[in-house]
């Protein structure tokens, strides 16, 4: 074994190679909460398939995600997995405020008047809703939607700063739940103060992605990119997609975003339900078709925040998703707060490999070809005939290397059925392709030739049993490697 090779096995060896005969390629991204927030439920939602913990920035203080990010953290130090941490920013979402008695039973004519004035315990006379703009973007006749579209009023009279509304589906009112306006163009920006304070506290702590909840348009996620960019950060950005403006203009955002979230809560109030499906499938199908790992959120499970067992139309949905090509799908209220937080993790996972094991349509290179006028052409399609050549040889592995994580993300996004291993020199890297389609990543920071590379890349996935004497491997590179090109080279390895 070259010096080399052992300079990049230590204890993770022998637990990596014993872990990943059960591999899931469609990545498992599970909410922190109560329910799970100690270094020992962590660790057990990580043996049950977790790839990325998400913290929700709605909830908690920064003391308490501090404590989080450090069990997080230990894991992967001491255990052989590179977990990734996501930070969720709350963006302008939009409650009521407190509620007499804590309910308001309201029914379907009752008339109401909502208020962002002074903060009123509400009552059948006033409501505060916490939007400060509210009289002045909404209009007569414009819906409003409660508590995840369970009430629904609709705009009848605006008088000064307070809005009347008629209930045209009733129930009872509780507090601190969320509104939503269907019908109304927000004006509130993007990132809110709280927003902007949490943002420089995950920058400051080195996660590895960051989601931005309620993007409306493209300029929201490059106004939030300049802003880490200023920080010299290599955090990635997630495009959280739940407002109709923003599938108007889905294209752009998914060109200016890292990664793309399918926020199926807010999603499935702000438009018809009937429309939600497609347009999940349709955002799924433009993130892989330009190399973005994208994620299904909301509901996939939420029967067994109390019990043991999933109904059979969530066993479904997560079906769906792996089958849609997501590439990952997500725990929220199951996790953070649910009874069963490993057990959830546990039973997405066998789903998850159970619908791996047909034959589904992994490969994606005939709807995803190389198109000339890209300025990556060349490295597309490059990568392209890697996993074209990888299908053709049956090959036992397909190795890329990247510097920016293109070269991991395109890969990725092609569905190779060969195992796809990444190996890179940026340490952030290896944790953030935790979210990617069937990414194992690992650190590599050797610069000699690419014989010398390629050679080690093998021996080192041979060492973690990963491959074996006679297997067929596929090499992605570039040289020379001194100036860190485009990948520009493929290399076809019979394993001695």
């Amino acid at each position: 074994m070259s010096k080399n090779v052992e300079k990049y096995l230590h204890k993770e060896m022998d637990a990596q190679a014993g872990i990943d005969h059960s591999f899931h390629r469609t990545k498992i991204v599970a909410t922190v909460g109560p329910a799970c927030d100690t270094y020992e439920k962590l660790l057990d939602l990580v043996k049950a398939g977790v790839n990325v913990f998400r913290l929700n920035f709605s909830h908690g203080t920064h003391e308490d995600k501090t404590k989080i990010i450090e069990h997080i953290r230990n894991i992967n130090k001491s255990e052989p997995y590179n977990i990734s941490i996501l930070g969720d920013l709350q963006g302008p979402k939009l409650r009521v405020g407190e509620i007499e008695n804590g309910a308001l039973e309201i029914k379907t004519g009752d008339i109401l008047t909502f208020t962002s004035k002074e903060k009123v315990v509400g009552t059948m006379e006033k409501i505060y809703v916490s939007y400060p703009n509210l009289h002045e973007d909404v209009k007569v006749g414009d819906k409003i939607m409660i508590d995840d579209g369970k009430l629904e009023v609709v705009v009848i009279e605006i008088k000064g700063e307070e809005v009347k509304v008629a209930v045209t589906y009733g129930g009872a009112l509780l507090p601190k739940k969320g509104v939503n306006l269907p019908d109304t163009a927000i004006s509130l920006p993007a990132l809110t103060d709280k927003d902007i304070v949490d943002l420089e506290y995950i920058i400051e702590q080195k996660l590895d992605w960051v989601a931005l909840s309620f993007v409306r348009k493209a300029e929201d996620i490059v106004d939030l990119k300049k802003r880490i960019a200023l920080k010299e950060s290599p955090i990635k950005v997630i495009a959280k997609i739940e407002m109709p403006s923003a599938m108007a203009d889905i294209r752009n955002i998914v060109l200016e975003s890292d990664a793309v979230m399918v926020a199926r809560g807010d999603l499935g109030v702000e438009l018809p339900v009937e429309k939600v499906p497609m347009a999940q499938r349709d955002i799924i199908r433009k993130s892989i078709h330009r190399g973005k790992p994208v994620i299904v959120a909301t509901q996939m499970m939420e029967s067994m925040i109390d019990r043991t067992k999933p109904n059979r139309s969530e066993i479904t949905d997560v079906a769906n998703a792996v089958l849609e090509g997501a590439d990952a799908v997500m725990l929220s209220a199951e996790t953070a707060t649910g009874k069963h937080p490993a057990l959830v993790v546990e039973t997405m996972r066998k789903i998850i490999i159970e619908v791996e094991k047909t034959e589904y349509r992994y490969n994606r290179e005939e709807d995803l070809k190389p198109q000339p006028h890209s300025p990556s052409f060349l490295s597309d399609a490059l990568c392209y005939n890697a996993c074209k050549i990888a299908k053709d040889v049956s090959a036992d592995a397909l190795i890329g290397m990247t510097q920016s994580g293109y070269t991991a993300f395109t890969l990725s996004a092609y569905r190779p059925k060969s195992p796809l291993y990444i190996f890179t020199k940026q340490r952030s890297l290896v944790n953030q392709l935790s979210l990617s389609w069937g990414v194992r990543a690992f650190y590599y920071d050797e610069e000699e030739s690419l014989d010398d590379i390629v050679f080690d890349q093998i021996n080192i996935l041979k060492e973690r049993g990963f491959i074996s004497n006679g297997d067929i491997v596929i090499n992605t590179g570039s040289t020379p490697i001194s100036l860190h090109l485009p990948t520009n080279v493929l290399k076809v390895t019979k394993v001695q």
